[in-house]
């Protein structure tokens, strides 16, 4: 039986990567590329591309490799525990504009993100396999992956809504206070994810193969269970991916700023800590919401269609300031549906990598975790580089001038308007409806 102090310390890791790291590349990101560090439109596009490439080959192999690791601490544990200072100190780094040109932002912007990446796949990975070997209980890790999600979401909340507070705070230019942030929260990262090694158990043994096989692949693809649910993780990530991506362009260029209620500042970090709020509640609510429907699978189908109505809804709140606390209520009846589903799909590859290890005599919960962190970078990844790439197709031009400065044209304010409407809202509404019907076919009825 795990303790309290235990989730409690396995909840610090998803708060570490998360509601911190995951978090503010998701959010800020994009907009920090193209309006702060000085990247074109096609240049952010391009880095989120090449990213993903380079995911599909490190998170399954590091899935692979962390299945076949034995050391003092574990099979999962020491990959957060020596991890954890080089994932800090890279997103620190990730968040500082150095003083070059184009060519030398570019050669910074692309290595750094490319290994930021690969810190996170060394850490995330073998974080979200550990729910394999830490119980055998389908209840209790049911109830680990709630805690990681309202650690996730609670840090996330904190990280969003702090975020103006802190840059005013900060002062200076806006490639200042992103640095200087970037090395706070990286120290928060850094101490979360130590943590989380430090105070997590594994209880269960890895039947491992014995010698390195590309057959674990291999036999992925005859998983159907893991196939749908890859999907499904796909689809969610889009889904989610599209309106962190487009926040910052909504209030920039929609809203025309920060929307001020009395001493609230309401920027584009505020906006969806509103949503955090909701996904941390309604995180913890999603086991006792799973009992009442029956399965998994039937409660991850009604918070898809809570998704999917609540975003048509949004693209029909009128474009204005005015209407900025209506906006706000739609994003929190949106959020039920993400904080429900969200423990779910880690729960439920839980249960797709007991069915390999029955199928196929030997443990690749590694492997198949490692496709649910593929599936959240794919996915939140390409909707920014697609959020890039429309843009720019709908008017917007971002680049550098000789000087180094970010230089901002728009040739079509209406039309670029539209597409950040759209994209918070009609885009994820089709994703939600793939990945309900994707949920329809899944074949695991837990």
């Amino acid at each position: 039986m795990a303790s309290l102090k235990e989730k409690i310390g396995y909840a610090l890791g998803d708060a570490a990567a998360g509601g911190i790291t995951w978090k503010v590349m998701s959010i800020a990101f994009p907009l920090f590329f193209t309006n702060v560090f000085g990247l074109t439109v096609a240049d952010t596009a391009t880095l989120m591309i090449i990213a993903r490439m380079f995911d599909v080959v490190t998170d399954p192999l590091m899935g692979s490799l962390a299945d076949r690791t034995q050391s003092r601490w574990g099979t999962y544990r020491p990959w957060l525990i020596y991890g954890a200072i080089p994932f800090g100190l890279i997103f620190a780094l990730l968040l500082y504009t150095p003083d070059f040109g184009l060519t030398g932002k570019r050669i910074w912007a692309y290595t750094l993100y490319l290994l930021m990446m690969a810190v996170y796949t060394a850490v995330n990975v073998p974080y979200g396999s550990m729910l394999g070997v830490m119980t055998s209980d389908d209840n209790e890790k049911n109830q680990f992956s709630s805690f990681r999600m309202v650690g996730a979401y609670a840090m996330g909340f904190i990280t969003l809504m702090s975020f103006p507070y802190l840059q005013k705070m900060v002062g200076g230019t806006a490639q200042h206070q992103y640095a200087v942030l970037g090395a706070f929260f990286g120290i928060l990262a850094a101490a979360g994810t130590l943590a989380c090694g430090l105070m997590t158990k594994e209880r269960l043994k890895p039947v491992r193969a014995e010698k390195f096989s590309f057959k674990p692949f291999a036999d992925l693809f005859r998983n159907k269970p893991w196939i749908i649910l890859t999907l499904i993780g796909v689809c969610m990530n889009f889904f989610n991916g599209f309106r962190y991506a487009v926040a910052g362009y909504m209030f920039e260029y929609c809203m025309h700023g920060e929307v001020n209620v009395g001493r609230l500042i309401i920027n584009y970090t505020v906006f969806m800590t509103f949503g955090e709020l909701t996904c941390m509640i309604f995180g913890g609510v999603s086991p006792l919401f799973t009992k009442w429907v029956g399965s998994k699978r039937m409660a991850f189908v009604w918070a898809g269609v809570i998704c999917l109505v609540t975003s048509v809804l949004y693209f029909f709140i009128p474009m204005s300031p005015d209407y900025i606390w209506l906006m706000v209520a739609v994003v929190i009846l949106t959020s039920v549906g993400i904080g429900i589903y969200s423990p779910l799909l880690w729960s439920m590859y839980a249960d797709v990598a007991d069915y390999a290890t029955e199928k196929n005599g030997t443990s690749s919960t590694g492997l198949i975790f490692s496709s649910g962190t593929m599936a959240m970078k794919f996915g939140t990844a390409i909707s920014g580089s697609l959020v890039a790439l429309l843009l720019g197709i709908a008017g917007f031009i971002s680049g550098t001038d000789a000087n180094g400065q970010t230089v901002i044209t728009i040739t079509d304010e209406a039309s670029v308007q539209s597409m950040i409407w759209a994209l918070f809202s009609i885009f994820p509404a089709i994703i939600a409806a793939v990945m309900i019907g994707l949920l329809y076919v899944y074949p695991i009825k837990k």
